[in-house]
C-alpha cells in the first residue's frame, strides 16, 4: 500500500527512540541554530512528523550576536560566526515558546554560557517552563573565568559545568561536545561521570578562510565554525569512538543531508541525529531523512530503528 507521496506505508516499523527520557517518535531531531525557534520552518515543514526540535541557542540577555561578514560557504560545506545571537530566554519563554506549544514534538532549549553560573541559571529558570522537553548544552562557549578556554576541551571544567547544571534541573540533559579537542571519549566520559544524560556530536570545526585578494579573514570574527558534508567522516568517526565508552545515548550530528548519512551514524551507536547545514539548503531535509529512514528499513526487512544502533561490523 501507498501514500499520499508514493511511498510504501508500512505501521509495523518502529522509529521511535528514548534520548536521555525524551520520547521520539523518530530519531530525526533539527540542530541548533540551524531551525531557528521552529516557526521559521513552519511553512515548509510539518513540525509534527520531527523527531524533537532543538531551538536556536539561547543565553540569559538577548545578544545581537558578531558584525557581518558572519557566514560564507566552503567546499562541501559553510563556516559560520554568527556569536549566539538570539532573543534571551525571557522573551524565548514569552514570545517563541508559546508558538511550538501547538505541535506535538518535544521542544530542546540549547543553553549557553560564559561561565558556570550563567548555565546554572538557565537551567534553573527553564526548569520548570511548560513544554520543554529537555536541555542541549553547549560547552563550547568561551569561558571567561578560565582564560577564555571553552569548556568542552577541558574533562575536569566539562564535569564542573555538567555537574552544576545537574544539581539544578530535573530536565534530561543532552551536553553538545566540541570536535576540537585531542581525545574526544575523555570529555564524554566527564560529562558522562557528571550527569548528562544523553551527548550530542559534535559541535563545529573550528576554521578559517582568507580572501587572497584582499588577503583578509572572509569572516569579520577571522575563525569560525565549519559545519557540513565536509566534516562527516569526523563525526561518524567521534560518534564511534565515543559509543565504546559510555553508556548514555547519543546524537550524532555533522554533514547529515540524506538518510544514508543518518545510518550511517546510527550503525557508528548514534541513537538519534540531528539535521543542521542541510535545512540551508533543503528545508524540507529532516522530512527527506526521516523518510528515507523508513524506506530503508523496509527495504532491509528491519522492523525496528533500534536494531541498527551500534550494528557496524568490524
Amino acid at each position: 500500500m501507498e501514500g499520499k507521496d508514493g511511498r510504501e506505508e508500512n505501521n509495523s516499523i518502529d522509529l521511535s527512540v528514548n534520548i536521555g527520557g525524551i520520547e521520539m517518535k523518530n530519531p530525526v531531531m533539527t540542530a541548533s541554530g540551524t531551525f531557528g525557534y521552529g516557526e521559521e520552518y513552519a511553512d515548509f515543514v510539518d513540525l509534527n512528523r520531527l523527531g524533537a526540535i532543538v531551538v536556536k541557542g539561547i543565553t540569559q540577555e538577548e545578544r545581537l550576536g558578531n558584525p557581518p561578514p558572519r557566514i560564507i560557504e566552503t567546499p562541501a560545506g559553510m563556516l559560520n560566526a554568527i556569536g549566539l545571537q538570539n532573543v534571551g530566554v525571557e522573551a524565548f519563554i514569552a514570545k517563541k515558546l508559546p508558538y511550538l506549544s501547538r505541535y506535538d514534538v518535544p521542544v530542546i532549549v540549547n543553553i549557553n554560557g560564559e561561565k558556570i553560573q550563567d548555565y546554572v541559571q538557565l537551567a534553573q529558570r527553564l526548569d520548570s517552563v511548560k513544554g520543554v522537553a529537555g536541555l542541549e548544552v553547549n560547552i563550547s562557549c568561551p569561558n571567561v573565568e578560565h582564560g577564555g578556554m571553552s569548556f568542552g576541551v577541558d574533562a575536569n571544567l566539562t564535569h564542573q559545568v555538567v555537574e552544576s547544571i545537574r544539581k539544578n534541573t530535573s530536565l534530561p540533559l543532552i551536553v553538545k561536545l566540541s570536535p576540537n579537542v585531542t581525545d574526544i571519549t575523555k570529555i564524554a566520559l566527564a560529562a558522562e561521570s557528571a550527569g548528562a544524560d544523553a551527548l550530542s556530536l559534535i559541535n563545529t570545526l573550528l576554521g578559517m578562510a582568507i580572501n587572497i585578494k584582499t588577503r583578509r579573514p572572509m569572516l569579520a570574527n577571522i575563525t569560525g565554525g565549519l559545519s557540513g558534508p565536509a566534516v562527516k567522516p569526523v563525526a561518524v568517526r567521534m560518534v564511534w569512538q565515543t559509543a565504546r565508552v559510555v553508556k548514555i545515548p547519543i546524537v550524532g550530528t555533522g554533514g547529515i543531508m540524506t538518510a544514508e548519512d543518518a545510518i550511517e551514524f546510527f550503525l557508528a551507536g548514534a541513537t538519534a541525529v540531528a539535521v543542521g547545514t542541510a535545512n540551508f539548503v533543503n528545508p524540507r531535509a529532516s522530512l527527506d531523512v526521516i523518510d528515507g529512514i523508513r524506506d530503508f528499513l523496509i527495504e532491509q526487512r528491519i522492523s525496528s530503528v533500534k536494531e541498527l544502533i551500534g550494528k557496524l561490523i568490524l
